[in-house]
């Protein structure tokens, strides 16, 4: 910090605080709070935000969503490459034109999911004409659960007892691909003619308190910091050439303890009876049986798709990468009739194609923003310059982001700054976030808050508190560029036009500067609405 100050010391009054540079400039003090922003108007936003005015403070609804979800599949795909574990993939939905079962937890077909328009039509030509037959895990009788083969009526929030029962079923029956999971590599996976691989036969080590670190080849002496798996009984390093592994192992190798992770998942799975497991989920033992057959009787066309309601709580994570487990155990990612990530899309600012304007390297004089966010995510509170032992004031978050109902309790604590300004859009946490009274508390106090603005369609139980609210368009009295979802297995890009005329006044909108010299100055929208 010391040599931090002395190098920037003509700068130093630009920052929150200059013990604590970590913390950025005072630009972080203006945070945008969005509900569910749309694309387009999100890119826009955090150019605006991040590039020109300097603040890192941009945030979106998702952990009041469904985040645990993106976390799970996230953390469950991510790629160790060149000494550093990369990004995973965020989403994944059966290839419903082509599926034989689906097991919807905690979501449908026809409500409740992400994109049910474009779903709903293929599970339903697959009902129809017999090719399909879907299960619905959801403690209410949904409209989904009324056209299922199978409704699995579960206790909220024990859809991981459900799905550890359902392995232990399929590992005692050996329902599982064992030729898939035995590909430790890129290269095995290709030789057996798949895409991807797991680390199912990856070795652990077992620490004092259960399961660590994956295992390195330099912690036992015989290389870099490549993986290790057990084949014949021998340990082997996971370079770049095809190495498979046996799935079964726990012993020591040279004074390490280790097992393989497809080990610690059935030792997990058999730490309970499938009467315990029943009686936790709220699943009759015939009834989990029934659908752990049926779903490993189709092989790679059957999926496991969930959305909101298993992730929804405090074990919402866990929940997520039991059910993701499902579909590695018989190897349907990136199969027909499997799981997929979608055909993509081509993106409104230009990025991927690069053309007709690249709107990412359009910015002239692009601010950088730096700093921790008022939210602490993707930050570790052990590398801040806050650090003082535990406990922290407030918890931080090195793993998850769009921490949505952490914004306005840290800028009632300071922590780790204040909030001069806050612009809510197209969100209401005063309604939408756990203890959301809270919430209008600390916005009804100018002393904590000096300035709050929104952007809503109506004077609504959050935006009622704003200092200023500047009227918007409903979705369908606007253009939008909204994404596809991974369900769409065909590369698109989605356009919205509206559909009614604004029922408010127009007007247009001036710029002191515009004012001065005669000239309007564009809005975000062809008109302003008020």
């Amino acid at each position: 910090v010391a040599a931090f100050k002395a190098k920037h010391r003509a700068n130093l009054g630009a920052l929150i605080d200059p013990d604590h540079p970590d913390l950025g400039p005072k630009n972080n003090q203006f945070v945008m709070m969005c509900g569910r922003i749309e694309h387009g108007r999100k890119e826009l936003a955090k150019r605006w935000l991040k590039g020109s005015f300097g603040s890192v403070n941009f945030y979106e609804h998702t952990t009041i969503c469904e985040q645990s979800h993106h976390i799970a599949y996230n953390e469950a795909t991510r790629q160790y490459k060149k000494g550093k574990w990369g990004k995973g993939k965020h989403h994944m939905k059966p290839d419903a034109a082509n599926s034989e079962f689906v097991i919807y937890f905690g979501t449908g077909f026809v409500e409740a999911n992400f994109g049910p328009p474009a779903m709903a039509e293929k599970v339903t030509d697959g009902l129809a004409s017999g090719r399909l037959k879907v299960a619905v895990v959801d403690p209410r009788m949904s409209k989904s659960a009324a056209k299922a083969w199978k409704w699995l009526p579960i206790k909220p929030g024990t859809d991981a007892a459900l799905a550890l029962a359902m392995i232990q079923w399929m590992i005692r029956h050996k329902r599982y691909d064992r030729t898939y999971l035995q590909a430790a590599n890129k290269a095995a996976a290709k030789a057996a003619g798949e895409s991807t691989w797991s680390n199912a036969t990856h070795l652990v080590r077992i620490e004092a308190d259960g399961p660590g670190k994956l295992l390195r080849a330099t912690d036992i002496g015989m290389g870099g910091d490549e993986f290790v798996v057990v084949k014949n009984g021998k340990p082997v390093a996971v370079g770049k050439e095809p190495v498979t592994g046996d799935l079964e192992y726990a012993g020591e190798i040279k004074g390490v303890k280790v097992k393989t992770a497809f080990t610690i998942l059935k030792e997990e799975a058999e730490s309970r009876s499938m009467r315990e497991w029943s009686e936790i989920c709220g699943i009759p033992v015939a009834d989990i049986e029934a659908v752990a057959k049926e779903f490993t009787s189709h092989g790679k066309k059957a999926g496991a798709e969930m959305y909101r309601g298993p992730v929804q709580h405090t074990n919402g994570y866990y929940n997520g990468q039991a059910i993701i487990a499902l579909n590695v155990l018989i190897g349907n990612i990136d199969h027909k009739g499997g799981m997929t990530t979608g055909g993509g899309h081509w993106h409104e600012d230009g990025s991927k194609l690069k053309k007709p304007f690249n709107m990412k390297k359009m910015h002239p004089g692009k601010l950088h923003a730096f700093g921790h966010k008022l939210s602490r995510e993707k930050s570790a509170y052990e590398k801040s310059t806050l650090f003082e032992g535990y406990p922290a004031k407030r918890p931080w978050y090195p793993f998850t982001g769009n921490l949505y109902q952490e914004i306005i309790p840290s800028a009632a604590d300071r922590y780790p700054y204040g909030c001069q300004a806050l612009w809510l859009h197209k969100g209401t946490p005063g309604f939408a976030t756990p203890a959301g009274q809270t919430a209008l508390e600390i916005l009804a106090d100018p002393a904590i808050i000096p300035l709050v603005f929104a952007t809503d369609i109506v004077v609504g139980e959050t935006s009622m508190y704003a200092d200023y609210i500047f009227p918007d368009t409903a979705i369908w009295e606007r253009w939008g560029t909204p994404h596809t979802t991974p369900d769409v297995p065909q590369r698109a890009s989605k356009i919205r036009q509206p559909t009614v005329e604004p029922m408010t006044e127009v007007v247009k909108v001036f710029s002191s500067a515009a004012e001065a010299s005669g000239t309007a100055c564009p809005s975000l929208s062809p008109h302003a609405r008020v």
